[in-house]
């Protein structure tokens, strides 16, 4: 939308109604510019955030919309630490939700069918999530949607945003979406992956978005390591647009790429936003709705800048956590034995004596690091 005043001003100027000197002709064609526009969006999904955070938490306590918590005898010694904080209001996620979307599309071109595809991802994930939530809320359990119904609904909704980065986006230099890129390698290893592209998008949105909501678990945990991966993706993402930056670091250009960076911006500066509330004590939480719509983004974000493999390094601390859980089920089935005291592996540390900022700071101080290191792999190539 905003980007309708840079048309405007070549229109104004066209019909010469403005001259190339005159100060509204320098204003207005900032928003010609991404990086501007990407500030601009960060900027906007933070002031949201920030201004209806109280009334979205005034009308959650109004509708009984509370966290509800596992029950002593599902989780033990944890129930202690985290027991005073049922009845906290969830489904905070929409305010991130809704601070993202309306940002983007203030910000963003509407003809990009990249962005498009991202918001289809994130508001799809995180339409299944307020779903999730309010099964939990209205039963007052911390069960939900079914883990077979939820499969399917993450499937259903990576699967057409795969068809859509595969087949929809159009490639530069004869290079699609398709093509598989790994990190440290300047060509691609797969020029066209055909179909197999499709399954492989999936299954990165899905995964991420699980890993995300497995992150979910600490006052301000995932909200926290959203911010430091959504930045990241915003520098790839212009990179991956900008065909003289792209081409100097060895890495794939996508013209379309170039309006990620508003998508990113706005999710880091919605996460900010929400990060106000979301601190330690918790006032909000994001719930699935959040956590859900924020993993499919990241994945979405990675696809499009063809930076899908690096995520496994920028995004550390979710894999992590979804390893710490994955090796944990394995452990026990096959040996009877944990790994770890508690997984997802936020609550291992903290059962092990580490207060619930500890955890979370020094794992943002671990996400931040990742999203450096992944930033750093441009160089090598």
């Amino acid at each position: 939308m905003m980007y309708w005043l840079y048309e405007l001003r070549e229109w104004l100027f066209a019909h010469q109604w403005i001259s190339d000197d005159a100060a509204l002709y320098k204003i207005l064609n900032l928003f010609k510019y991404h990086t501007f526009r990407a500030g601009g969006a960060a900027v906007t999904a933070f002031v949201l955030s920030l201004l209806y955070g109280d009334w979205l938490i005034r009308k959650l306590i109004s509708l009984k919309i509370g966290q509800p918590i596992r029950s002593a005898e599902e989780v033990h010694k944890l129930h202690e630490l985290h027991g005073k904080k049922a009845g906290t209001p969830t489904m905070g996620g929409l305010l991130i939700l809704s601070a993202i979307v309306i940002s983007t599309l203030m910000w963003a071109k509407w003809d990009n069918i990249m962005v498009w595809t991202v918001l289809f991802t994130t508001i799809g994930l995180g339409a299944l999530g307020f779903r999730d939530d309010y099964l939990k809320i209205s039963k007052k359990n911390s069960k939900g949607v079914s883990a077979r119904t939820k499969l399917i609904w993450q499937t259903s909704v990576a699967v057409v945003a795969g068809l859509l980065f595969a087949y929809a986006v159009p490639g530069d230099n004869g290079i699609t979406l398709r093509a598989l890129y790994i990190p440290f390698v300047k060509d691609a290893v797969i020029p066209d992956m055909h179909l197999f592209a499709v399954a492989f998008f999936a299954v990165i949105i899905v995964g991420a978005s699980n890993a995300v909501n497995l992150t979910d678990g600490l006052d301000g945990l995932a909200t926290g390591c959203s911010i430091t991966t959504s930045l990241a993706y915003a520098a790839f993402g212009y990179i991956c647009g900008n065909a003289k930056y792209s081409e100097y670091l060895g890495v794939a250009h996508n013209s379309l790429a170039n309006e990620l960076p508003i998508v990113a911006m706005a999710m880091a500066g919605a996460c900010l936003g929400f990060l106000w509330f979301n601190a330690h004590p918790a006032k909000m939480f994001m719930g699935d709705t959040g956590s859900l719509a924020l993993g499919g983004c990241i994945a979405a974000l990675a696809i499009g800048c063809k930076q899908e493999l690096v995520l496994a390094l920028v995004g550390g601390v979710f894999v992590m956590e979804a390893m710490s859980v994955i090796l944990q089920v394995w452990s026990f089935k096959k040996r009877g034995k944990r790994i770890f005291r508690m997984a997802p592996i936020h609550h291992h540390f903290e059962l092990g004596g580490w207060h619930e900022n500890q955890v979370i700071v020094r794992f943002w101080v671990l996400s931040l690091l990742f999203a450096m290191l992944g930033l750093a792999t441009l160089k090598l190539r």
